[in-house]
């Protein structure tokens, strides 16, 4: 399988500081602002982006990770036990703006899961997106857009994008890969 790296250490650390530094600009008090990681790769990205909100001398915001296994349209095609992870929201979104944070944004319906998901615990004041990597908006499926955006790269059917992270046991990199036929 062919492997092309297309952001290193070093650029995913340089896109989460430019993420967070939009996100501060945006929402300059930051008091009605929480975070939350879609799991695994966006929980993990939300925990570094809440370490760079805070070192820019502005309150970090709370932080949640959001399991959204049982929301999926395709559930069912993932086996006949699916793992459902732990969704973590340790404050109220009623009235929120919440950033909901993934790594990849690709048909758009793993962040209408989340949406969906969200909305089972509250009614939150706003909803905007930060992604690490966008695959485009050619296979995109549902009309959904990033609010905060690290890059863009447009990719083919055959092809996916991968965000590797220490946290889940590898060192830092995306790569665009091909698909095993």
């Amino acid at each position: 399988m062919e492997k092309r790296i297309i952001l290193k250490e070093q650029d995913i650390s340089g896109q989460i500081n430019k993420i967070s530094q939009e996100i501060v600009k945006k929402n300059k008090h930051m008091q009605d602002v929480v975070l939350v990681g879609i799991r695994t790769g966006g929980a993990f990205l939300a925990n570094r982006i809440q370490e760079a909100i805070g070192r820019l001398n502005v309150p970090a915001p709370p932080i949640g990770v959001l399991d959204i296994t049982m929301y999926r349209d395709d559930w069912t095609r993932i086996g006949p036990t699916p793992l459902v992870g732990k969704t973590e929201l340790p404050f109220s979104i009623d009235d929120m703006i919440i950033i909901l944070v993934d790594d990849v944004l690709f048909t758009g319906r793993t962040v209408r899961a989340a949406m969906d998901a969200l909305m089972d615990y509250g009614r939150p004041k706003k909803i905007e997106l930060a992604i690490l990597v966008d695959r485009g908006d050619s296979l995109r499926e549902l009309p959904i857009m990033a609010n905060y955006l690290g890059g863009i790269w447009d990719t083919s059917a055959d092809e996916t994008i991968n965000v590797y992270l220490k946290e889940g046991g590898s060192y830092d990199h995306a790569a665009i890969e091909e698909k095993a036929p």
